[in-house]
């Protein structure tokens, strides 16, 4: 039976990846979590992994040498999918050195387990698009070759993930490929990203629990948004086609628009009609990396992968998914 190990299978894209391969394959899926994750985004996973039917937890953390190690060798995959990560970028300025330390190092330690153990799974690292940070007008679309300026320690961590992820496919003949996922949304987003704070604070004002404003951050960013379930697939495509040690890739999606739109279009999904909108100074970075426009080319060429989801379809399933969370009487705060 072929094995894949999902590290972070708790996140939103890892429960999404787990859903694929559970439809879309016969494989077993064993996820990698810390014992504190929260299990809200593979609650409806919990009764086939309480039975013990083909997904499976085990218990690891990347700043625990010994806990990968113990992962690794008990599970033996055959895959590897490693999206585990301290993945927000506003925290990473309060939260610097841990950051780096679980992105950066955490990478090294779970690639050396893997190493040790003599085994050779095919691996993803995901590193972000963030890597190429503040780029000029003149380089965009950013293709694999752009020069990284990374714009924040969370970017920074994750120029250290690629080039680790490509060193040991250069330096020991592992068959790890990193890629770059440009922005990516769609239910189970973590709120502490735009878009999903903006449908989160639309379906609480729908509820009567906060007033008609949307607080915001910087609306003049322009990004290309990708369905996560568009992103899953390429990720499955990643190490399934034809896979290359040491290769890396854009991936991200076809629409483009500012932040602001992006805002207007959840908007215009509100039964709401008179909501204000605010900026909050709280939400804005030190330093924004507000050009992320993808050439994709290299990738969909290897794999033959493209987007399906359509953005306005992404955006309407994160709202709905807000308002069944709150219509379910969980509490959330206003972040």
């Amino acid at each position: 039976m072929i094995k894949a190990l999902i590290t972070g299978m708790t996140g939103m894209v890892g429960s999404h990846l787990a859903d694929y391969l559970l439809r879309e394959t016969d494989w077993d899926i064993y996820g990698m979590q810390r014992w504190r994750s929260p299990l809200d985004n593979i609650e409806h996973l919990l009764p086939a992994i309480n039975a013990g039917e083909r997904v499976f937890v085990r218990y690891g953390d990347l700043n625990d040498q010994s806990s990968l190690m113990s992962v690794i060798n008990e599970v033996q995959p055959d895959y590897i999918f490693h999206l585990a990560a301290q993945s927000y970028p506003k925290t990473s300025f309060d939260a610097p050195i841990d950051t780096l330390n679980t992105n950066i190092l955490g990478t090294c330690r779970l690639l050396e387990a893997v190493r040790l153990s003599g085994q050779k799974p095919v691996i993803h690292v995901c590193a972000s698009s963030e890597v190429f940070g503040r780029v000029p007008k003149e380089k965009l679309p950013i293709n694999e070759e752009c020069t990284f300026h990374p714009a924040s320690p969370y970017a920074i961590s994750k120029v250290g993930t690629d080039l680790v992820g490509r060193y040991y496919a250069e330096a020991y003949g592992m068959m790890v490929m990193t890629t770059r996922m440009f922005t990516h949304t769609g239910p189970r987003r973590g709120d502490v990203f735009a878009e999903s704070t903006f449908a989160k604070q639309i379906a609480m004002i729908e509820a009567g629990l906060i007033p008609s404003v949307v607080k915001t951050g910087n609306l003049q960013s322009l990004r290309t948004w990708a369905d996560v379930r568009d992103a899953v697939r390429a990720y499955y495509m990643l190490v399934t086609v034809n896979p290359v040690a040491g290769a890396y890739y854009n991936i991200g999606g076809s629409y483009s628009c500012t932040v602001g739109e992006m805002l207007d279009t959840l908007l215009s999904y509100s039964t709401v009609k008179n909501i204000s909108v605010e900026t909050d100074t709280e939400r804005l970075r030190p330093i924004d990396a507000d050009l992320q426009v993808p050439d994709t080319q290299k990738f969909t060429a290897h794999t033959g992968w493209k987007p399906e989801i359509p953005f306005r379809t992404t955006m309407l399933d994160l709202l709905n998914d807000w308002r069944t969370r709150i219509k379910r009487g969980s509490r959330f705060l206003t972040r």
